[in-house]
């Protein structure tokens, strides 16, 4: 990506928060879960399936959309495993929400600055921890990223020091 199309990211006014996941990183990030057969496998948004067509033959799943009338912040299912590209504009009511479905498994594909430590902590206070990261690059998105698997009632692999040293 040249200079000028990050830069022209990094100044839009409005917030465009379609960006496609690329069908081998799609199938990577569903890789890197443990699961369970019959587990429910929700992707909150399935924009062209490049998540939810490749989650385990094996399993349950269930989509949002909201470009299909099927708003994520509306469900009410009880997911075992949540894997998705969210919304980056809307990141902390998205997180909300999946901390208030309170999947076993919580898995996201996110831009590194992303990742701050007030968000790591609402998911330790959920009784989630980090047990899997892994930063990638993806050729037509601004900056690197991060999959992040958050798991119910497992150490994390991350620990945040709140000191401020000086």
């Amino acid at each position: 990506m040249s200079s000028k199309v990050s830069h022209g990211i990094k100044q839009r006014k409005k917030a465009n928060d379609v960006f496609i996941t690329p069908l081998e990183l799609a199938k990577n990030h569903i890789n890197m879960i443990e699961y369970n057969e019959n587990d429910l496998w929700l992707d909150p948004c399935k924009n062209n399936g490049s998540y939810y067509n490749q989650y385990p033959s094996d399993c349950q799943k269930d989509y949002c959309e909201i470009l299909e009338g099927k708003d994520f912040f509306e469900y009410q299912g009880n997911p075992s495993i949540i894997c998705d590209n969210p919304p980056y504009s809307i990141l902390d009511n998205w997180f909300k929400k999946v901390i208030e479905l309170n999947p076993r498994v919580y898995s996201c594909l996110i831009g590194v600055g992303n990742l701050t430590a007030r968000r790591i902590e609402w998911f330790k206070n959920a009784g989630y921890g980090i047990t899997k990261l892994k930063m990638l690059k993806v050729w037509k998105w601004y900056g690197m990223s991060y999959i992040v698997v958050f798991e119910k009632n497992k150490p994390s692999i991350i620990d945040i020091d709140r000191k401020v040293y000086k």
